[in-house]
């Protein structure tokens, strides 16, 4: 007889929930956000230039333009892109909502290309077939921290006379044939939301090695203006002309300087996501009735997040019901994600159900186990215990 699990009224694993992430600020990250709050400059101060030129060698940029979030990275390197009014962008439906959106936000067309079942990142053959004459922006994305196939993207796009933005909002330090992410496509974006690898609390970057595209970046979240205030300072000059329809998408200086405290510890920091992932892998590749991410052949995985398939085969119930138990166990696991299409907005637009069969299996069948820096060995502990114990009594 298997234990009995808390949903049905059992003694949970844990007395208080694990979360499926949390950033981790320490005392030297404090000290460095006060010093930026006695510091002449709030904003559009040097710490600012600080953690691009930071940032920037750290991913092997040549640019690297700081922003307010991850999705004012995105609208900004589709905006640099040249996107506009019945363009079409081809993305992958499984991700957050917002790698879609910037394509709305500047009247273009999001189109979803399926999914490859193993990896849950683009399928280059399925972006294939969805190009055409419309198509502007591929815009893969590095699914829980695994580089894209972009050796297949950057050819299907160098082909077309396309610009590849990769969306690696999950995958800062991950690396591709001893390259790292960042330094692989036309524009690539990162978010520094707090549950990220590095944090500024909301935050996002857009690295590329493109001159122009980095200029146009860098008008784009200053509201247009062909100059920012350090350089009215320096020249003398009294005003800027607007000469894009930009935003105020602007990091502020306390923000940059906790990301200047971050960053140096981001190999710690992943270290510690790849122990964890690698802790899970031993513990559950027996386990049945899951199955889990395959290795990264060639790449680092970032481990963003661990995602699991549950086999509905083997188990008595679907993955609703062991996401419940896992709850009520005081495991946080979470979902990533439904396809951007089954959104009631883009319902409106059009779109309909069964566009990309293989993401909508996983979407079915997909939840994300905790994992985070700040996660201690009896945290990780827990999560093995619980799953085992859910698991175990749904086994057919």
């Amino acid at each position: 007889m298997s234990e009995r699990l808390a949903i049905d009224g059992g003694t949970p694993v844990r007395a208080t929930v694990l979360p499926y992430a949390r950033q981790l600020v320490q005392d030297d990250d404090i000290a460095a956000v006060t010093a930026a709050l006695r510091a002449p400059y709030l904003t559009t101060g040097p710490r600012v230039a600080e953690l691009e030129a930071a940032f920037a060698a750290r991913v092997g940029a040549r640019h690297a333009v700081a922003v307010s979030s991850g999705t004012a990275a995105l609208h900004a390197a589709m905006f640099a892109a040249g996107v506009g009014r019945d363009d079409e962008v081809v993305t992958t439906p499984l991700t957050f909502v917002a790698t879609a959106n910037a394509a709305l936000y500047l009247g273009a067309r999001p189109v979803f290309a399926d999914v490859r079942a193993a990896t849950l990142n683009l399928d280059p053959d399925r972006v294939a077939a969805a190009l055409t004459p419309r198509t502007r922006v591929l815009a893969p994305v590095d699914f829980a921290g695994r580089p894209s196939d972009l050796t297949a993207l950057r050819a299907l796009a160098r082909a077309r006379g396309l610009v590849l933005v990769e969306d690696a909002c999950h995958a800062l330090g991950a690396e591709l044939d001893g390259r790292p992410v960042g330094s692989l496509s036309d524009l690539t974006v990162f978010s520094l939301h707090a549950v990220k690898h590095v944090t500024t609390g909301e935050g996002g970057v857009v690295t590329t090695d493109d001159d122009e595209l980095a200029r146009r970046l860098r008008r784009f979240r200053n509201h247009g203006l062909a100059t920012e205030s350090a350089d009215r300072q320096a020249s003398g000059a009294l005003w800027s002309e607007m000469v894009d329809l930009g935003f105020n998408y602007r990091l502020t200086d306390v923000q940059c300087a906790l990301g200047l405290s971050q960053l140096p510890k981001l190999g710690q920091f992943l270290a510690a996501r790849e122990a964890i992932a690698e802790r899970y892998v031993v513990a559950f590749k027996d386990l049945p009735g899951l199955t889990l991410p395959p290795p990264a052949v060639g790449a680092r995985h970032a481990w963003h997040i661990f995602p699991v398939l549950v086999e509905p085969a083997q188990l008595r119930v679907g993955r609703d019901t062991v996401f419940a138990a896992l709850r009520a166990e005081g495991i946080g696991v979470t979902m990533h994600y439904v396809p951007a299409y089954w959104h009631p907005y883009y319902a409106r637009l059009g779109y309909a159900r069964g566009l990309c069969p293989v993401a909508e299996d996983a979407t079915s069948r997909i939840f994300s186990l905790p994992i985070f820096p700040g996660m201690t060995g009896p945290d990780v502990e827990d999560v093995v215990t619980a799953v085992w114990k859910v698991l175990g009594h749904y086994r057919r």
